[in-house]
This record gives structure tokens, C-alpha cells and sequence, in this order.
């Protein structure tokens, strides 16, 4: 009997989006193994990591790798070790897969630091397809009260907004600047806004700042426009090194800049006076912990998050890429699959 197949998208070579460096294949099917589950993949988001890794700014993990990590489906076969899911389970997949469980960050309960950490639609085939398999340990029980379609973006865009907003030591009651308001950020805000902060948002396209206004933001203005208020705390979302010197400039004294992306291009050089001192410091977002994503996933099961953005059918991933590459998505593209 011939094996299953299915349709995938990989990445034929890394390059500009608009030259089509991904290709649109059939493809056999993978078999569980190990602790490993196969999913037949109902959605997945569309998130700007799939560009970097699609355009070549991440190095190649996996040649010819399927991107997408922002997966939602149904567990339909189980590999021989797994172990806490069953066959007919909703579960999600993101993008931390695999960590050693036994280095000195995994022991101090920082896995997102591991350096032998493995990822979705990196180091791993993603969710640009019809099947996905993934570890049992790492995949993740997911909140009533949603569609397959409002899901995906939780599970990337939603899990690394909430780490960063962590990262942003925001105070109670205080003002959050966010810069770029794509998929991670319009769910950032939310939660900002349901903790009770005040938030402002620098970012490019009219469509951009009118959904940051619906959502409740006290203002939206340019991406380098100074805010009205000086802030708490802010993200940094869009991976533009170049806003890395005016959210600095925002912040108040003792205040803080997280940097939400896993790519950011070169930031120009710092005035010491201008952008760090009076106790301003800048940190980084490295991946997440499964910790935060159940904190997430558990925080937008009692708080419903408003989920925006178009959805796109599976073969027309490379449009979607295209559009994001463009600015031309607000909120959080999905792709629906089946």
C-alpha cells in the first residue's frame, strides 16, 4: 500500500519573499516516533519568525524546511512513547519543541535558554501543511471559546507577547509604549489592558492604528513619534533597530525596553545621556518557557482575546508572506488548512 501524502510548503532556498524562495509540494506523511504525535494540522498562523526563517535572516537549521509554528489540529495517531494526549485531542503546537531537560537553564526553570533547544518549523517541519508531528511533552492543551482560526496566533504571537510584556517589567496601573502592531502586538495590548495599564502605540499603516485604538489604546502615532506621556515600560515588536533609540528616548526614569523579536536589524549608536541613563535598561526576548505558555494559554481562557486579522487558504502561504513582508496585514494571519 503507498504511504499517505500531503500538501507542504518548504523552503526551496532562502530569499526575498517576492523571488518565491518557498515551493508548494506533496509530500509523504511522517510517522510518529518516539514520544512524538501526528496531527492532521486544521490552522496555522502566519508569523514574521516564518519570514525570517523563509528570507535566510535566521541561518538554516533544516534544509528545506516547512516553516510555521503556530499550529492548531487534531492528534490522529500517537508515536510509541507518547504519553498524555490521545488520538481525537485539540492540541497546539508552538514554537519552543525540544529542550534538554537537564542543563543548568532547563534545572533553573529558564528552557527557553537551553542551548539545546529545538524549534518548529526551524529545526523541525511546521504547520505549512496538512500533518505536523511533534512531541507530546511540547504540545499544548488549548482554551475553550475560540475557532481553530483565533487559536494559531495564540500560540506564537500570543506566548512571546506575554513573555515580553514579563520582560517590560511593567508596574501596576502604569504606561506601556508598543512599537509595531502586528500579530504578537494586538494581543499584547490586551493583555496590558486587562492587567489595567495605560497603553500607547508607534506603528506604521492607518489600518494598524485604528485596530489599536479599537482594542483601547489611549493613542497611536508613528513609529518613531514620541508618545504623549513618557512610559513605564515598552516593546519593542517591529525588527527595526532603528526604533530602538526612540522607545529609549520615551521612557521615563527607571523605565524598561524589551525587545520582543528574534530578529532585529543593527541599532545605530547610543547617547549615553539620551537613551540609558536615569536607570533605563534595555533586555531581550529569547523564545519562552512552556511555563509561560500555560500562564498565557490559562490567562486567555478567563480574559477572551479579540483575535484580528485575514485568513488565507494553504496554498497561497506564499501570499500571506508577501503581505506580512509588506505591511499589509493587520492584527494576525492564519492560514486555514483543514
Amino acid at each position: 500500500m503507498a504511504a499517505p501524502t500531503m500538501r507542504a510548503w518548504r523552503v526551496r532556498t532562502p530569499g526575498p519573499v517576492r523571488t518565491r524562495p518557498l515551493e508548494f509540494i506533496t509530500t509523504a506523511v511522517g510517522e510518529p516516533d518516539g514520544d512524538e504525535v501526528l496531527i492532521a494540522v486544521h490552522t496555522c498562523g502566519v508569523c514574521r519568525t516564518d519570514l525570517h526563517v523563509t528570507e535566510g535572516d535566521l541561518a538554516v537549521h533544516r534544509p528545506h524546511v516547512t516553516p510555521g509554528h503556530e499550529i492548531v489540529g487534531e492528534v490522529v495517531a500517537l508515536g510509541p512513547a507518547a504519553a498524555g494526549v490521545s488520538v481525537g485531542d485539540r492540541v497546539g503546537v508552538a514554537w519552543l519543541r525540544h529542550t534538554c531537560g537537564q542543563c543548568r537553564y532547563c534545572l533553573a526553570g529558564r528552557e527557553n535558554l537551553c542551548p539545546q533547544s529545538r524549534y518548529t518549523g526551524w529545526d523541525a517541519d511546521g504547520g505549512y501543511a496538512e500533518y505536523v508531528t511533534a512531541p507530546a511533552p511540547y504540545v499544548h492543551r488549548l482554551p475553550a471559546g475560540y475557532s481553530d482560526a483565533e487559536l494559531a496566533p495564540l500560540l506564537c504571537a500570543g506566548i512571546i507577547g506575554y513573555r515580553s510584556l514579563l520582560r517590560a517589567d511593567l508596574p501596576p496601573g502604569g504606561r506601556l509604549g508598543i512599537y509595531g502592531f502586528g500579530g504578537s502586538a494586538h494581543l499584547t495590548a490586551q493583555v496590558a489592558l486587562a492587567q489595567g495599564a495605560e497603553v500607547h502605540v508607534m506603528t506604521r499603516g492607518d489600518a494598524a492604528r485604528d485596530l489599536a485604538l479599537a482594542l483601547g489604546a489611549a493613542s497611536a502615532q508613528g513609529p518613531a513619534d514620541r508618545p504623549p506621556v513618557p512610559l513605564d515600560s515598552a516593546i519593542l515588536f517591529a525588527p527595526v533597530g532603528d526604533l530602538v533609540l526612540p522607545a529609549l528616548e520615551a521612557l521615563d526614569r527607571g523605565g524598561t525596553l524589551a525587545i520582543a523579536g528574534i530578529h532585529l536589524s543593527d541599532i545605530p549608536t547610543l547617547n549615553y545621556q539620551r537613551h540609558l541613563f536615569q536607570e533605563r535598561q534595555v533586555r531581550s526576548v529569547t523564545s519562552n518557557t512552556r511555563a509561560d505558555a500555560r500562564e498565557f494559554l490559562a490567562f486567555a481562557g478567563r480574559h477572551h482575546l479579540a483575535v484580528s486579522g485575514p485568513e488565507y487558504p494553504l496554498d497561497r502561504a506564499d501570499a500571506a508572506l508577501v503581505d506580512l513582508s509588506s505591511g499589509r496585514i493587520a492584527g494576525a494571519a492564519v492560514l486555514r488548512v483543514g
